[in-house]
């Protein structure tokens, strides 16, 4: 009964969440869509639907080369459709192709050259990865960084830092090699290597130290009162307001960080599903749609540019995600275009048919999954 009161309660504050939910993954499913949508059109491949959502048609419009863009009624993802297609997945319908004519033929997705079929499969991450890289450098740019200098105030007795040897006064010059020039750049190194060890240069009194700190993991909760799971050290910084500044960057510096920033969302997703697989991390960290919409509209309450940050960092998941090597995603397809490659023609289509039902049903068990992760998650807060 209280999971299904607690529930209850979150389905009244999901109706705030539902419109910055849905913005962000519109916007996220979008430019995904466009990259295959764009590179198919320069392949000279057809395109029979446009389709942000699944399910019945809310509205649409034919352009005038024939493609149906259509908005439907479940918000949860979307879909380009080329003549030749059974699905949204993109598998081929045999018998239909079998009926086509020689023209019809030519403009089908799956008589494609190896070549163009991969670029337009691998254009629809490579779009997610590129929106992400646009939306951080216009931060960069126009909204700029809350700076100050990676200098150590205070240790906390007993903490990693205090155990490294770590003084007040301690200006950090280098983690691992990576050179810092913020504490909040410091932080976020900290915050995804616990229990691992660091080899951090500091500024002591004019010369350099080395130390070495094992950051350990603890539980936090954020300012929407989300438990996570962060490494510390233990050092703080109680710099003025003087100290603090706001600095905002060229717009090819921000393309370059946007860049970086994108690649640090990859590593850290990879690194998180890595330690999952080890047994190093708990895989309730992995959310779906309710978590996505509970975190969507948490963010929107800080703001217009914390949403777009946030669908920039969800745009790299998806982009990610989707090159994954499962039947039904991109990397599936790629999967497969790499074995053609190799063997010199196609899998058998009972091959393909065992591998999409395979991959279908992977992906119906991580939504079952990420989806009682997110309902685990709600019922605790």
């Amino acid at each position: 009964m209280e999971i299904l009161t607690k529930l209850a309660g979150f389905g009244d504050s999901f109706l705030s969440y539902l419109l910055p939910f849905l913005f962000v993954l519109t916007v996220v499913v979008f430019f995904h869509e466009l990259g295959h949508f764009i590179v198919a059109r320069w392949c000279k491949v057809t395109v029979r639907v446009f389709s942000i959502g699944f399910g019945k048609e809310i509205f649409g419009f034919y352009d005038k080369k024939g493609t149906r863009w259509r908005l439907s009624w479940i918000p949860l993802g979307g879909y380009v459709k080329f003549l030749g297609d059974e699905d949204a997945a993109s598998a081929p319908d045999r018998e239909a192709m079998r009926k086509m004519s020689e023209e019809e033929l030519a403009g089908s997705f799956h008589t494609k050259p190896l070549a163009s079929r991969a670029a337009v499969v691998v254009a629809g991450p490579i779009a997610n990865f590129l929106l992400a890289i646009v939306i951080f450098a216009f931060m960069f740019t126009f909204v700029g960084q809350r700076q100050t200098l990676p200098i150590v105030d205070a240790v906390t007795e007993g903490s990693a830092a205090s155990q490294a040897g770590f003084k007040p006064g301690d200006r950090i010059l280098s983690i691992d090699g990576e050179p810092i020039e913020s504490f909040s750049e410091m932080q976020r190194i900290v915050s995804i290597s616990a229990d691992q060890e660091l080899a951090i240069v500091v500024d002591r009194g004019g010369s350099e130290l080395a130390l070495r700190a094992t950051p350990r993991k603890q539980e936090m909760t954020d300012v929407f009162g989300n438990t996570i799971r962060r490494g510390l050290l233990g050092i703080r910084r109680s710099a003025s307001p003087d100290d603090w500044v706001l600095k905002k960057y060229d717009p090819a510096t921000a393309i370059w960080m946007g860049t970086k920033e994108t690649y640090f969302v990859v590593s850290r997703t990879l690194s998180y599903l890595y330690q999952v697989v080890t047994g190093r991390e708990k895989a309730d960290q992995l959310g779906g749609p309710i978590r996505i919409a509970q975190v969507s509209g948490q963010v929107a309450t800080a703001g217009f540019f914390a949403l777009m940050n946030l669908a920039a960092i969800l745009s790299v998941s998806i982009g990610l995600i989707n090159l994954f090597p499962i039947p039904m995603l991109d990397g599936g397809h790629l999967l497969f275009y790499a074995i053609e490659a190799v063997r010199g023609r196609p899998l058998s289509e009972r091959t393909q048919e065992i591998g999409f039902r395979i991959g279908l049903a992977l992906v119906l068990m991580l939504m079952i999954f990420a989806t009682w992760n997110d309902v685990i998650h709600l019922t605790s807060l």
